[in-house]
């Protein structure tokens, strides 16, 4: 169920994030700061099963509403344009994005109350962890 992911999350843990980065083709100066800011994640589902995910940082504010199973055209924080699709699959929440003939996995799931997010690029994964904000 999407109500699981609900709620107001901080990033507590990154392992490999700027090997990621790299592999999907972020430059130096976004890398840099993505590997400083520590993003607050807002998850949240309306009435008509909309879902949005937003990122707020002090650096950048992204924000992506969706429903699963539909195709939709995203804007990254790092400014891909990309075509992703978000399902649910044996509890995770699966984003596919592609764009320029490339493909990038982001798996959310929880593992021991925390909510992680498996960023796969080829044959680079990194792991962002998530704590339930108060």
């Amino acid at each position: 169920m999407v109500e699981r992911f609900v709620g107001n999350w901080t990033l507590v843990a990154s392992e490999n994030f700027d090997e990621y980065m790299k592999a999907i083709g972020v430059g130096l100066a976004t890398r840099q700061m993505g590997n400083v800011i520590k993003p607050k994640l807002v998850i949240s589902v309306d009435d008509a099963g909309v879902i949005s995910m937003k990122s707020e940082s002090t650096f950048k504010t992204t924000e992506v509403k969706f429903k699963l199973n539909e195709e939709f055209e995203e804007t990254t924080a790092d400014g891909r344009n990309t075509k992703t699709i978000i399902t649910l699959e044996n509890g995770k929440l699966v984003q596919q994005q592609t764009w320029d003939g490339k493909k990038t996995t982001l798996e959310r799931e929880f593992q021991d109350g925390k909510l992680t997010a498996k960023c796969i690029m080829d044959d680079v994964v990194a792991m962002r962890t998530y704590e339930r904000a108060a």
